[in-house]
């Protein structure tokens, strides 16, 4: 309720119902008068502020240490008092994937260092081994894969002389496209054969889009590869959204004896709450290994294997507290939905991959 005064006048300015009490019975408007001093918006910016807050860590602190508790609560109709499951996705949601897109920069990421590390360690291995080669045989396969190693496109890049490497001139996208210098040129080498010998619809597109890519990144494999992970990742959220409905659905076929007495928007609210609190226990782990790399502290990561544990046990309470089954048969769907929503996830990756690298 807010401080301001009391119209006298019992019409609702909203829709004109007779008002027999401070608030409107048919809309919900509170009959207060429309014009407000600045100090009353001051007043009423922060009261709506503590407000908040006062729920948010209430329902926070509940999601946390009682596992299923705010989905009984919000099914059971008590939920003035916390925030809506919605509300409370759409907040941390955004805060997570903020601190997430901070954190995993594709852009920083320098992967000509990791390729050259990695075939310093091979070189390293082989010389290794040339050493201990019994025959000139084994010597001559070792110094062959040397001599491999040598001619590794390590850099994408100019080099300190301004020219492009050589070594990375041969990036192709594939055997598709490689004979073809535009889309233009394999449209007509298509139209010009049979019909039994054209290709089809979806080699024509993978084609087209392997050409086009070849023709934007030329020798830059690593800014190719940079921009597919970063679409990749910006797809996240999509993908979360999209696999919570199906999550549900999952839930929904786990209990489908008990259909009368959970709906499917029971199960999608105790869905959005597991979500929620995934994303709170990434952003725990975020914040400590951030903390891990500043100070140094390696033991640290026992602080995040303390919360994946607690994790595994919380989604497991939270079915047994909301559903109410035994032990026993809890922990066996429990089983069973982490497999199938493992599945699930991963089919979403294969598709959102895909879907990405005709993003870039």
């Amino acid at each position: 309720m807010s401080h301001s005064k009391e119209r006298v006048e019992k019409i609702c300015l909203n829709c004109n119902a007779v008002l027999y009490g401070r608030y409107c019975h048919v809309c919900g408007q509170e009959n207060i008068e429309p014009k407000q001093s600045a100090w009353h918006l001051v007043t009423h910016f922060f009261y709506d502020i503590t407000h908040f807050d006062g729920k948010f860590f209430t329902t926070l602190k509940d999601l946390l240490i009682k596992p299923g508790f705010l989905s009984n609560e919000f099914i059971q109709g008590r939920r003035a008092s916390y925030l809506h499951p919605i509300r409370m996705y759409v907040f941390t949601s955004a805060f997570f994937f903020i601190i997430f897109f901070s954190v995993y920069n594709v852009k920083d990421w320098n992967l000509n260092d990791h390729v050259k590390v990695s075939v310093q360690d091979a070189e390293k291995s082989l010389r290794a081994s040339l050493k201990k080669a019994k025959n000139r045989q084994d010597s001559a396969v070792i110094e062959s894969a040397l001599a491999g190693l040598k001619n590794a496109p390590v850099k994408s890049q100019k080099d300190s002389s301004g020219e492009k490497d050589d070594q990375s001139a041969a990036f192709n996208m594939g055997d598709l496209s490689r004979h073809y210098k535009s889309k233009e040129q394999y449209d007509s080498i298509q139209q010009s054969l049979p019909q039994s010998a054209k290709d089809g619809w979806l080699t024509r597109m993978i084609t087209h889009k392997l050409i086009d890519l070849n023709s934007k990144y030329k020798n830059d494999r690593t800014r190719f590869i940079k921009e597919l992970f970063d679409a990749f990742f910006h797809n996240f959220p999509k993908l979360l959204f999209i696999s919570l409905p199906i999550f549900a659905l999952l839930l929904e076929l786990l209990y489908i004896r008990r259909r009368k007495q959970f709906y499917y928007a029971d199960h999608g609210i105790f869905a959005i709450h597991l979500y929620i609190y995934s994303f709170i226990s990434l952003l725990f782990i975020f914040g400590i290994n951030y903390i891990a790399n500043l100070s140094g502290w390696s033991w640290l990561w026992v602080l995040n294997a303390c919360i994946f544990l607690y994790s595994l046990y919380y989604y497991y309470k939270s079915m047994r507290n909301f559903y109410g089954q035994g032990r026993f048969k809890t922990f066996i769907k429990y089983l069973i939905l982490f497999f199938l929503s493992f599945n699930v996830i991963l089919v979403l990756f294969v598709i959102f991959f895909i879907f990405s690298f005709f993003e870039v």
